[in-house]
């Protein structure tokens, strides 16, 4: 199946590791020119070789995206080194799982700059381009936006209320501009992983293993027995859905959140 990403400008925030890591490499696959971001150096330059040597070249560049000039800043580099960006990726923030007893406003306003504006200040930056080349009439493709955000906004978790809160705010924010960024053809729509391989996932089983007096191991066996699918998910498996969603073959989805948690949330 041709999904039609051939030569289009892929940026990713944090694109080094996890599941953007997974988004970068599928792109990169599908011919996309693949821009990816990272505040860790260390780790930019370890994706940045592990895709070089399958083949795989990507541009690179460190920022931190909490405040909004760094996310304008990469929105122009990325835009003068590769090219007007047509596909957004937002994957970058980690939100700290808490203790309800330790949780404060301290902890609230925290969360909120390591999860929510990393994603809203370059969605903002790379929306209002994206609709200036579609008012401008240049015969630009409309662009897309998938932003990856996680069920803990969907599901409250007692170590993760105040990452859930920050999810909750990024599904109405996607909903919301995807209503009415499609006056100009941008699509928005958004991915809900459950717990997925990746480092994060590794905290949090050791915080529940703490909890529970357990080792890791048997955290993440119990963790998995209770997914109807019998797994956690492959940052991979989520880079596919991605790669759909912001294909031509998505043409007519838009406000979308797609949840992928292995059938764990039954909810419509």
């Amino acid at each position: 199946m041709d999904l039609g990403l051939n030569d289009k400008v892929v940026l990713i925030t944090g694109g080094s590791k996890g599941i953007g890591f997974a988004c970068a490499r599928a792109f990169a696959l599908e011919g996309a020119k693949v821009a990816i971001v990272s505040r860790d150096p260390a780790n930019l330059a370890r994706a940045y070789e592990q895709l070089k040597q399958e083949g795989l070249h990507v541009h690179r560049t460190r920022a931190d995206l909490h405040e909004p000039h760094s996310a304008a800043d990469i929105v122009e580099e990325v835009t003068t080194a590769v090219g007007p960006i047509d596909v957004l990726i937002n994957s970058a923030g980690a939100a700290r799982r808490y203790d309800p007893e330790t949780l404060d406003a301290d902890a609230f306003r925290a969360t909120m700059e390591a999860k929510y504006f990393p994603y809203i200040y370059p969605q903002q930056e790379v929306l209002r381009r994206m609709a200036d080349r579609v008012k401008a009439g240049d015969g630009a493709a409309p662009g897309t936006i998938v932003n990856i955000i996680g069920m803990g906004g969907k599901i409250a978790s007692d170590i993760h209320i105040a990452g859930g809160a920050a999810n909750a705010a990024l599904m109405l924010a996607t909903v919301g501009l995807a209503h009415y960024y499609a006056r100009y053809g941008i699509r928005i729509n958004a991915i809900n992983p459950g717990s997925t391989l990746t480092e994060r996932v590794e905290e949090a089983v050791k915080l529940e293993a703490s909890q529970q007096g357990i080792e890791s191991a048997d955290a993440l066996a119990r963790g998995q027995a209770k997914v109807p699918l019998g797994r956690y998910a492959k940052p991979e498996e989520i880079a596919d859905v991605a790669l759909f969603l912001a294909s031509r073959r998505a043409s007519y989805v838009t406000g979308a959140i797609v949840p992928m948690d292995g059938g764990s949330t039954p909810l419509i």
